[in-house]
């Protein structure tokens, strides 16, 4: 009893002592919504094919560097009040640089080039989605990081400019899982928008982009060696399972 009542006290005073912690050094790692299903890094964005690759389940998801870099996912669905069979789901890649300012607000800026949106309205858009660039500037008014006292993890909630707070988010990697913190497609040249028809970047549709990142997620070029000869036969199991019935039996005979 006494040693949890002093774990207890132990951790009300840890999460006291993070409750106000808004440094960029409590900011850094990757941090995931509730859905613990979108994360930041590769496994959301591939950049060399411009691949947004859509998360099992809505979330968002937020990594900070401890030198001034961030990196966003977010896949949000949205219900249609006129037609709730219709939902509307958009899936967003930023990366770029933050500041916290002396009174403690968070500025999230994009490089523009980088950011990418997908949108999709399946019951208006003809099953095409809207593949586009993105770029939005975020400023949260706050932010806290603390030990949450029902998951016994690390919180980070933010507020957002007109002080809400926005859907918490808990600590998922530290080091952060980020893509690298550079402008990875400096051109304004591509065309702003493309679809699953196709692109003007590839021939290939985005269907296909997409079927073939989760083929590669899962693939292997190892092949099972499957061994065909006498020493791994069945026939030499037989031979085996033969000889040590008749010594068993030799054995209790004599």
């Amino acid at each position: 009893m006494l040693k949890s009542i002093l774990f207890l006290v132990s951790t009300l005073l840890v999460a006291k002592t993070y409750a106000d912690d808004s440094t960029a050094e409590s900011l850094y790692g990757t941090w995931s919504s509730k859905s613990n299903q979108v994360f930041t890094g590769p496994g959301f964005y591939d950049p060399v094919d411009e691949l947004l690759i859509e998360p099992s389940l809505p979330g968002l998801s937020y990594s900070f560097t401890e030198d001034g870099y961030f990196e966003e996912a977010t896949y949000q669905v949205s219900g249609n009040p006129k037609d709730p069979g219709c939902p509307l789901a958009a899936v967003i890649y930023q990366h770029g640089t933050y500041n916290i300012s002396s009174n403690g607000t968070l500025v999230l800026t994009p490089f523009k080039v980088d950011g990418r949106q997908l949108l999709s309205d399946p019951c208006n858009d003809e099953g095409v989605s809207v593949y586009s660039r993105y770029n939005q500037t975020e400023t949260f008014k706050s932010f806290a990081v603390g030990i949450d006292p029902y998951h016994g993890v690390y919180k980070l909630q933010l507020y957002q400019f007109d002080g809400s707070p926005m859907q918490p988010l808990y600590l998922a990697y530290r080091p952060p899982m980020m893509l690298p913190t550079v402008t990875l497609n400096p051109t304004d040249n591509s065309d702003e928008r493309a679809s699953e028809t196709g692109s003007s970047n590839s021939k290939r549709s985005l269907s296909e982009l997409v079927k073939r990142g989760l083929e590669n997620k899962h693939k292997t070029n190892a092949i099972k060696n499957k061994q065909l000869g006498f020493m791994s036969s069945d026939v030499f199991w037989y031979i085996s399972m033969t000889l040590i019935g008749v010594g068993s039996v030799a054995f209790l005979a004599y």
